[in-house]
């Protein structure tokens, strides 16, 4: 179709939002809205991090991504409430059931965002209908969202991107001059706080300065990275909203040792294992994640995690135990470990941001791991591993969707 209307339907502070509406559907008299409030995980145990907030959390400069302690140090009257998936994903899909009566072609970019196709409906105007949706959901469900309007995905994120919260923003072409060129370059879609910087040391700090840039001087000097970021602050994008939900919460796998693990480098080992199974998992569901989290469990069955959330979504096995490995170091008291355990969630579709190529990104590994993946899946998974399991007496790679025995999982490759 030459002419597409796409929404972009974002729940504005998704898990705090839905906190607050049940608490209030279920005798609450104060609303989580209105306080310095987060969602994290448990403070009682001392782990966890700065998954939602609210408005009033602004000030004293709370940050998404921060431990719970900080969060805490910075406002001693904040209310800290863990989160609730289940609840979480029962409020998504009562969005979702709402957004069908509008548009058959709905996809389900993360539990709390939904692109929607507008373009078949030639009947009623977009603006009016998006007006309706947000206020629908507002009454009928008891939140807030933002509907960014434009002819891509890519454009309809970057609009609902725009003043929040329960606004209704267009971006079309004929926009883009005035409303995205002259935003700072980290407002652009994937564009992480590495890719700003090398931007910033050659003069360039907003997303027009990218758009103008001459495309054989970003190729030469990012190359198919520079391409993407250059197309996107042009607004070019043309994935299309595919059918498909996210059902799954977080991808994750554990593995008990038979005996005391008592140094680092048997520990890094375990979690490489791990890692391997996390990363062909969420690559096998089409899928990436931002929040990576290790926990463990020593020889007295003590058990203590920590996280952190990334700039940008991964499905990258390397990524994933970098990221797993410096948690470890971290919180790792040197006492032996029984237990290992590592997850990622804040799941995404990774169709429209497959090739996000930004932030720690070698194109060699993403499609080395698309190859090894592929041999994987049809040979089994010992037919390709890393050279320091071999003679090691720990397996290459620990964990499995159903069962850890050694078969190919079911693959989307043909």
């Amino acid at each position: 179709m030459k002419h597409r209307i796409i929404f972009h339907i974002d729940v504005n502070s998704a898990y705090l939002s839905w906190e607050a509406t049940y608490r209030l559907q279920h005798g609450e008299v104060i609303d989580l809205r209105d306080i310095p409030s987060i969602v994290g995980g448990d403070e009682s145990k001392r782990h966890g991090i700065v998954l939602a907030k609210s408005i009033p959390t602004k000030k004293y400069g709370i940050l998404t991504g921060e431990s719970l302690y900080s969060a805490r140090q910075k406002c001693p009257n904040l209310t800290i409430v863990p989160p609730n998936y289940e609840m979480y994903m029962k409020a998504s899909n009562s969005m979702i059931d709402l957004l069908k009566e509008y548009s058959p072609y709905i996809q389900r970019y993360s539990i709390d965002e939904v692109f929607m196709d507008y373009s078949y409906n030639r009947e009623t105007n977009f603006l009016d209908t998006a007006y309706e949706i947000k206020e629908r959901i507002k009454k009928e469900l008891g939140f807030t969202v933002n509907i960014g309007i434009g002819p891509n995905k890519l454009l309809a994120k970057m609009a609902s991107d725009f003043e929040k919260p329960d606004k209704v923003h267009t971006l079309f072409h004929y926009e883009i001059r005035d409303k995205m060129w002259p935003l700072p370059i980290s407002k652009l879609f994937m564009i992480g706080s590495r890719t700003k910087k090398k931007l910033n040391k050659r003069g360039i700090f907003t997303i027009g300065e990218l758009a103008k840039l001459d495309k054989d001087y970003i190729y030469a000097w990012l190359k198919k990275p520079g391409i993407l970021i250059w197309e996107y602050a042009n607004g070019m994008e043309n994935s299309h909203v595919r059918n498909g939900s996210l059902p799954i919460k977080s991808i994750g796998n554990s593995t008990t040792t038979a005996y005391d693990v008592d140094n680092k480098r048997e520990s890094h080992m375990f979690l490489l294992a791990l890692s391997e199974m996390v990363g062909m998992r969420i690559r096998n569901l089409e899928q990436c994640g931002k929040v990576i989290s290790v926990s463990l469990k020593n020889n007295q069955f003590y058990s203590y995690s920590h996280q952190r959330k990334l700039n940008l979504p991964t499905d990258s096995t390397n990524v994933i135990y970098k990221t797993v490995k410096q948690l470890f170091d971290e919180m790792w008291q040197g006492e032996p470990i029984r237990r290992f355990s590592i997850s990622i969630s804040e799941l995404y579709s990774n169709d429209f941001q497959q090739l996000s190529l930004l932030e720690d990104y070698s194109e060699k590994d993403k499609i080395l791991d698309r190859t090894i993946d592929k041999i994987r899946n049809k040979y089994g998974y010992n037919s390709i591993i890393r050279s320091c399991f071999l003679h090691s007496g720990i397996k290459p790679i620990i964990g499995g969707v159903v069962t850890e025995t050694d078969y190919p999982m079911m693959s989307i490759f043909l």
